[in-house]
Parts: structure tokens; C-alpha cells; sequence
């Protein structure tokens, strides 16, 4: 059963983000969320627990943070109830739920959690969920999927929850998120995950792997995509 917390939006969305738990998404690509809404794109978040296994929160301060911290960064949000936080499998049933929400929404673009083993394997798990569901959301003799016309996304991204989950050997996409206005919101949307600072400062450590990567790109702050195919150019000027 999904709940929605608010209503999700039933017109396409251009960006459509996954996250295990109430704070995968801000910590891992919230920054990026927070420039695309800025200038205007739509963003709507699906997060697959409560946060119900965390040391620390309960499930309804967990859910209260995630609403809090959306609205800061100015997207839509949504819990689907699959397995349970710490307790996620894989299950073509679930691929099948997620492809539905992607049929609904028809996004643009889709970012989910890494698949690097070395993480939550909730992380993992759900961005390889996603990638499934991203295939199956096209085909359009699935029956269970009858209720939204077949959808192709135009890209799926993956995104770093932490420095365990970057994968190895593969160059990221890297996204300038400098802006004080970016930062600010991406900032506070962090902050409002106030029941898991008590175990580490996430805020200091999301900005300090920020800085790093704007080190590689030149700028102050960036935040890495890996994509899970490869990027199609028409031209080498679009690479400019």
C-alpha cells in the first residue's frame, strides 16, 4: 500500500527520485535536487521506509523530517511500503510496484541509490530495483501494469549516499551545486534530518564530499551522478 505524504502529482514530473530511507536522498544528491527545482523543474521523491531499523528517530519523526526536508528543497513526496527498513529484498513484485509509480509519473529523469555492495544493502538493493523497474515500466504487455501507458525514461542516474557507495573506476557526471542559495537550501534540507545527527555530523561530511568533488570540477561545491548508460550527445557542442 503507498501512502502519500503530500499527494503526489499526477501530471509527468521531469525528475523522479528513489531514496531506501527518510534521508538517502538529501544526503546523497540533495544539492542537485535543490538547483533543479530552483530553476524551476519539478521534483517528487519516493522513499521505500520509515527509517523504522535507525538507531535513532522514531518512524513518525522520521517521516515528519523527510516531509520537512522536501518541502525546503521544494519537491513532492510520497512512502511506498515494500519490505520494511533493513529488510528490503529483491522481488520482481516490488520492481513491478516501482515501475507502476514510474508509469504514473512518466519522468524525464530517474535517480536511485548506487548499486556498490559496500553500503545499507537497502541502498543496493533499491537502486537495482530501480533499474529494473525502469525496464519494465516499457514493456507494454505487462499485465500488472495495464493501468498507465508504457513509458521509456530518457536517463537513470545513480547517486552516492556516502564514499563506500561511489563506484570504482567509473567517472561520474558531476553537477556544480555552488550557488549560496543552493547550498543554503540543500543545507537545511540536511538539517532537518535532526534525529540522525546524534550518531555523526552527515551535514559537515555531505559538504565536505561536496568540496572535494567542486576540487575536481574547478568550482566550490559539487555533487556526482553516475549514469547507468551511456550519455548521447548530437554534437560535441553540447559538451561545452
Amino acid at each position: 500500500m503507498t501512502k502519500l505524504t503530500p499527494k503526489s502529482p499526477r501530471k509527468p514530473v521531469p525528475l523522479l527520485v528513489f531514496g531506501a530511507h527518510p534521508d538517502d536522498i538529501e544526503f546523497g544528491c540533495g544539492g542537485i535536487i535543490a538547483g533543479e527545482t530552483k530553476a524551476g523543474h519539478a521534483a517528487h521523491f519516493v522513499v521505500c521506509s520509515r527509517g523504522e531499523a535507525g538507531t535513532n528517530g522514531t518512524p513518525q519523526q522520521r517521516v515528519a523530517e523527510a516531509e520537512r526536508a522536501a518541502k525546503i528543497l521544494g519537491a513532492t513526496l510520497e512512502f511506498l511500503e515494500l519490505d520494511g527498513d533493513a529488510h528490503l529484498e529483491i522481488r520482481a513484485t516490488h520492481a513491478i510496484k516501482l515501475a507502476s509509480i514510474i508509469r504514473r509519473l512518466r519522468p524525464s529523469v530517474v535517480l536511485a541509490p548506487t548499486v556498490e555492495l559496500n553500503q545499507h544493502p537497502d541502498h543496493w538493493r533499491l537502486g537495482q530495483l530501480v533499474r529494473d523497474a525502469t525496464r519494465l515500466a516499457r514493456y507494454g504487455g505487462l499485465k500488472e501494469l495495464k493501468k498507465f501507458p508504457s513509458h521509456k525514461i530518457t536517463n537513470l542516474f545513480f547517486y552516492a549516499v556516502s564514499s563506500d557507495a561511489e563506484p570504482s573506476g567509473a567517472p561520474p557526471v558531476l553537477i556544480d551545486i555552488s550557488p549560496p542559495e543552493i547550498i543554503k537550501a540543500w543545507t537545511g534540507s540536511m538539517e532537518a534530518h535532526a534525529s540522525q545527527m546524534k550518531t555523526r555530523n552527515y551535514v559537515e561530511f555531505q559538504l565536505a564530499r561536496a568540496k572535494v568533488h567542486g576540487m575536481r570540477a574547478s568550482v566550490k561545491y559539487a555533487q556526482a551522478l553516475y549514469p547507468n548508460d551511456s550519455l548521447v550527445f548530437e554534437s560535441l557542442a553540447q559538451l561545452g
